[in-house]
C-alpha cells in the first residue's frame, strides 16, 4: 500500500489482508509497538519518529526481511508503509524475487485533506485503532482516545514534505 501520511493505507491494508487471510505487516506498527516496549530499535527510532522523519532504509529492510521470513507470510502477505523509498522499493524485489508478482495500491489524497485527517484523528492507547470524528469517533476497545505526537500540523507538514521527497518517486 503507497500513499501519504493519512491518505487511509492502514485501513485499506488491513481490509486487504482480512479479506485474503494473510498477514498486514505494518512498518509503524512495529516500530511504535518497539517504542512502547523500550526495545533499543524503539529508542532509537522515537526522537526520529516524533520529529516526522523517516527510520533509515537499513534499518527498516532489516524489520521486513525479518517479518516476511515468518510462517505466516508464506501465502502472502500485505505492507503498510514499506517500501517508502527506491532504496527499500530494490530490496523488497530482492526479497520477493521467484515469488508470485507485487501487487501494489496507490491512495492519493488531496494534501489539504490530509493535514486535516491527521491533526484531527485520535488513536486508542490500548489497542492502537484510529478514531476520526465525523466517522468513529470512539475507540474499539474502550480506551483512552489520544493525539499522537507527530500528528500535529507541524510534523505533519514535514512527514508529507518528506514522503514528497522519498516516496512519490516510487
Amino acid at each position: 500500500m503507497l500513499g501519504a501520511p493519512g491518505a487511509g493505507k492502514g485501513t485499506q491494508a488491513e481490509r486487504f489482508a482480512r479479506n485474503r487471510g494473510v498477514p498486514k505487516i505494518s512498518t509503524g506498527d512495529i516500530l511504535r509497538e518497539a517504542v512502547q516496549a523500550g526495545t533499543e530499535l524503539g529508542r532509537t527510532s522515537k526522537a526520529i519518529m516524533d520529529a516526522g522523519q523517516l527510520i533509515g532504509d537499513d534499518v527498516m529492510i532489516a524489520i521486513v526481511k525479518e517479518r516476511l521470513a515468518r510462517a505466516d507470510a508464506s501465502n502472502g502477505f500485505v505492507l503498510d508503509g514499506f517500501p517508502r523509498t527506491v532504496t527499500q522499493a530494490v530490496a523488497l524485489d530482492a526479497m520477493v524475487k521467484g515469488g508470485s508478482p507485487l501487487v501494489v495500491v496507490d491512495i492519493e489524497v488531496p494534501e489539504a485533506a490530509l493535514i486535516e485527517r491527521l491533526t484531527t484523528r485520535r488513536i486508542c492507547a490500548n489497542c492502537g485503532w484510529i478514531a476520526v470524528p465525523g466517522l468513529n469517533a470512539w475507540a474499539r476497545c474502550g480506551g483512552p482516545l489520544v493525539q499522537r505526537r507527530d500528528d500535529n500540523v507541524e510534523i505533519v507538514r514535514e512527514r508529507l514534505r518528506v514522503y514528497d521527497r522519498d516516496t512519490q518517486p516510487l
